[in-house]
């Protein structure tokens, strides 16, 4: 059960052993254990410094669309890795699908975001001042998940954000990683 465990979700032998433990055998349980811990240890690595990775090219079939994506972790070792290879071509694939404008919230401009809530609060005209105030924020949630890369669901599994993605790398590699930045080419565009 250890090395099942172990094959499913990249964690260490002990760690899957001290985690069947726990769930009492139960696999689901275990998984569970592992992945809470996981975002709890990607958090620790937070704050280390990102000083190594690749930088990773895409062109779209055909040749009309392609990308370019920054994206760092702490050591050599770790970019050489299959495991984060994989990772920086799906982030490619992500960008190319789902364009993107920003990597993460704080880089949208506060004019941008102060259009976007004139927009919303304009269409709820008529409705409670304390309606609109949630409404207007659940369509902010919405738009970010539209431009900023880290909100938006994952193209091949749209259960997960790619915030969440990044975090199961960061607990699976052991190393703090971080999406720099990107650039996307369209033709025509």
């Amino acid at each position: 059960m250890v090395a099942e465990l172990r094959e499913k979700t990249g964690a260490g032998l002990l760690d899957c052993k001290k985690a069947l433990d726990e769930a009492k055998g139960n696999m689901e349980e275990a998984e569970t254990i592992l992945r809470k811990k996981g975002v709890a240890s990607a958090a620790k690595k937070a704050g280390r410094s990102t000083s190594d990775g690749l930088i990773e090219a895409y062109i779209h079939v055909g040749g009309k669309v392609g990308v370019m994506v920054e994206i760092n972790c702490e050591t050599d070792f770790v970019a050489k890795t299959d495991d984060f290879k994989t990772f920086c071509r799906d982030i490619c694939l992500q960008i190319a699908a789902a364009n993107p404008s920003y990597v993460r919230r704080e880089e949208v401009p506060e004019a941008e975001l102060a259009k976007e809530r004139d927009i919303a609060a304009a269409q709820l005209a008529g409705k409670p001042a304390a309606a609109i105030q949630k409404i207007v924020e659940g369509k902010l949630e919405k738009y970010y998940s539209q431009v900023c890369l880290l909100d938006q669901p994952f193209v091949k599994n749209p259960d997960k954000t790619i915030k969440d993605i990044l975090t199961e790398k960061v607990a699976k590699l052991g190393e703090n990683m971080q999406i720099r930045r990107f650039v996307r080419y369209q033709l025509g565009a």
